[in-house]
């Protein structure tokens, strides 16, 4: 398999708080790579560091073998790096469509007067965009609300679409921050299956970080447990549940 992202030695501080401390790990092509851990175990800041929204004070992250350390996070995205986040993030007076559609602008390469004007190469190229937004939505199941402003949908659809706004940025790894966080069980199982379908059909890898250990443990191909910012343990979903200091993590030090 080929390496797709490294990241070595991670360490990130908040003045006197160590957020991530000595962290690696690497991520496969056609991987599906989770990391768990307790509240505040750094998982998130992960995330924050590989996108560059925050930058490590000691070590270093490449992307298809080059560093992302001091890139502008608009950069990373366009290398092929999306993301959603663990609060939705839409423009909720926004259809669906357009919502899709704020995805595709790191891909767009006319200038606004151009597409202001929408003749020629402008209108083909909004054409060719409005044509893979609706790729995604058949692809989410979200037809029925393709129109309507995002505001008006139920909660999981709506996190739908935020996954779909990454998937529109044409991704190679999408970064997915607790994407059946709030879910019931139906929708919980509809993401599971959308997630598996990103992987195999559109052979994108994904990074996860999820707190339902049920999810984690069926779809994942490795996982990565965080605690205190720590790695404390690295490997496949039945390793990973035999560890005992990922026992100890969850359930406290006398249970391990």
């Amino acid at each position: 398999m080929t390496t797709l992202l490294e990241v070595n030695d991670i360490t990130l501080r908040f003045g006197g708080v160590t957020a991530i401390n000595d962290v690696s790990f690497d991520v496969q092509e056609g991987e599906l790579f989770s990391i768990i851990g307790p509240n505040g175990a750094g998982k998130t800041s992960i995330f924050n560091t590989i996108s560059q929204v925050y930058r490590p004070q000691e070590g270093d992250i490449h992307f298809k073998g080059e560093s992302l350390m001091g890139m502008r996070p608009d950069r990373v995205a366009q290398l092929g790096i999306a993301r959603t986040f663990q609060n939705i993030e839409l423009f909720p007076q926004m259809t669906v469509i357009d919502n899709l559609l704020t995805g595709r602008h790191i891909r767009m390469q006319r200038s606004w007067l151009a597409g202001a004007i929408w003749l020629g190469a402008a209108k083909k190229e909004e054409i060719a965009n409005r044509r893979r937004v609706e790729d995604i939505i058949d692809l989410l199941e979200i037809e029925a609300w393709r129109k309507h402003p995002v505001a008006l949908l139920p909660y999981g659809f709506q996190k739908r679409v935020e996954l779909g706004r990454a998937l529109a940025m044409e991704p190679e790894l999408l970064l997915l921050d607790e994407p059946v966080a709030g879910m019931n069980l139906e929708e919980t199982e509809d993401m599971a299956r959308f997630i598996l379908d990103i992987k195999r059909e559109l052979n994108i890898s994904i990074i996860m970080v999820e707190h339902d250990m049920g999810l984690v443990m069926d779809i994942a191909d490795r996982i990565m447990v965080l605690d205190f910012g720590e790695r404390i343990a690295l490997g496949t979903p039945d390793e990973v549940q035999a560890n005992p200091d990922v026992i100890a993590a969850y359930l406290g030090s006398e249970f391990a």
